[in-house]
């Protein structure tokens, strides 16, 4: 016999030895070096192999997660025909020096949970007694004992007392490693950008929590669940609900987790250009009201704002805001649109217009054109008049018709209308310069024009004539 075969018979020898030594019940070690149809193949040192079955090493969904190479420790279970190795003891099987060993290995173990007692539960294991306090039954704290009676579940010895007499273990230990490792994977995954499925765990006043899987909740804030207003979360979404989300950001420090549902879905105001226009009519809703204005839903994540200016003044302060109230529809008109900043600016139209509702050309405006407005405040250099959505005019003081010692305050209430001319309009600066003079001075005008027509006629030559020559002869005597 040469050397080589020498030394190759007495690794053979000393495995063979070494796999007889075995006893069921040991602990050992070993490296998985092929699989099987049902069994793994494990190499425990030497020339010696031997198995353990392929089940033992999926994971919940039944995928296989050890591989070729991957070293695992494992308990002796039987040694006939060959060595067969278990990651976990059976419930039957095994015996109290195999528990014991599983308690000093930190080896899992079946155990039937009998039924509820004073602080836990009663679990058998290889026909000896245990105890499960119930904080170790699971990791939820809203089960109850109907919920854990008659179960085989995996434990962990985490007592072992007495010779085996007083045995404690715990669910819990097993359930919170188990989750660690699958929360680990999963956070590879949950990062900005992603798009997961998860269930709704609760939805509190400002958004809702979503179970990720393996423990993990996310925030999905009322903001970003959709791209309309949402007023309450809860008519968004329902505990229990599964729903896919989006991952928007992650806080490695706190492992806070921010999450999207509108960002599945086509942001509306990408659109708004093309399918909105200045000087369009549309229908909207309010939605709320500020100090500044009111907000107007003109379509699902497309809202306006209706300016406290494009509102005709009332003479009292926020007296706008009493016409109008949140959730009444009505016809808009769009006086402006800013998509990169997300903004439209709108007028209502005035209910019972000939036009409500259709696509209406802004007014023009232009010098001589005779209008009605009201006042909407008066300052040192001139009253301001509302002329329309969007359209302020000032009348001058020059312009007033009023003495210089008048009561402008007096002589055009806030609130009240009046009739203007235009002088003057700037489109580029956004001016429009009116004039009340000028309504008066034609007003006047008109006067003289009729009573001159009147004083022509044959007959006013009669009894009008007269009457105007003894108005002349009066005025003519107060002269002297």
């Amino acid at each position: 016999m040469t050397e080589p075969e020498d030394e190759d018979f007495a690794a053979l020898f000393e495995a063979s030895e070494k796999a007889t030594r075995l006893e069921k019940g040991d602990t050992i070690e070993g490296t998985i070096v092929a699989f099987g149809a049902e069994v793994a193949f494990v190499n425990v040192g030497g020339k010696g192999e031997a198995v353990i079955d392929i089940d033992e090493l999926k994971n919940d969904d039944g995928v296989v997660e050890a591989t070729i190479g991957e070293r695992i420790q494992a308990t002796v279970v039987s040694t006939e025909g060959g060595l067969t190795l278990s990651r976990k003891l059976a419930r039957g099987a095994a015996t109290l020096r195999q528990i014991e060993d599983a308690y000093r290995a930190g080896m899992p173990v079946e155990g039937r949970v009998e039924r509820a007692v004073k602080g836990g539960y009663e679990v058998t294991i290889a026909k000896q007694r245990a105890f499960c306090p119930f904080s170790q039954i699971d990791t939820a704290r809203n089960t109850t004992p109907a919920d854990h009676e008659g179960q085989v579940y995996t434990f962990r010895v985490i007592e072992f007392k007495e010779d085996g007499r007083n045995l404690v273990v715990s669910r819990r230990a097993l359930l919170e490693e188990e989750q660690a490792a699958a929360q680990a994977e999963l956070r590879e995954r949950i990062v900005p950008g992603a798009v997961l499925t998860g269930r709704v765990a609760s939805v509190p006043s400002f958004g809702a929590f979503v179970e990720l899987g393996a423990g993990i909740q996310g925030l999905l804030h009322i903001s970003e669940m959709s791209w309309a207003r949402v007023s309450d979360a809860a008519q968004v979404v329902t505990p229990g609900q599964e729903i896919t989300v989006k991952v928007l950001r992650v806080d490695p420090a706190t492992n806070k987790i921010a999450l999207g549902l509108k960002q599945l879905a086509d942001d509306p105001w990408t659109t708004v250009p093309v399918r909105y226009a200045v000087g369009q009519v549309v229908a909207g809703r309010y939605t709320r009201i500020a100090e500044f204005g009111a907000f107007v839903e003109i379509e699902p994540g497309v809202e306006a704002l209706a300016h406290a200016s494009t509102f005709a003044p009332t003479g009292k302060p926020g007296g706008w805001s009493k016409s109008i109230a949140s959730g009444t529809a009505g016809a808009f008109e769009i006086l402006s649109i800013e998509p990169d900043k997300k903004r439209i600016g709108v007028a209502q139209v005035p209910e019972g217009s000939a036009r409500e509702g259709e696509v209406l050309a802004k007014r023009e405006f232009s010098a001589g054109m005779k209008v009605t407005g009201k006042v909407e405040r008066h300052e040192r250099f001139g009253v301001f008049v509302f002329l329309g959505a969007g359209r302020t005019g000032l009348i001058p003081m020059a312009e007033t018709g009023l003495e210089k010692e008048a009561d402008v305050t007096k002589a055009f209430p806030v609130g009240s209308d009046v009739e203007v001319i235009v002088l003057e309009v700037d489109e580029a600066a956004r001016r429009i310069r009116l004039s009340r003079k000028a309504v008066l001075d034609a007003q006047g005008a008109e006067e003289l024009r009729e009573y001159s027509a009147r004083s022509e006629s044959p007959s006013a030559g009669a009894f009008g004539g007269s009457l105007a020559d003894k108005l002349r002869g009066a005025l003519e005597k107060g002269k002297k």
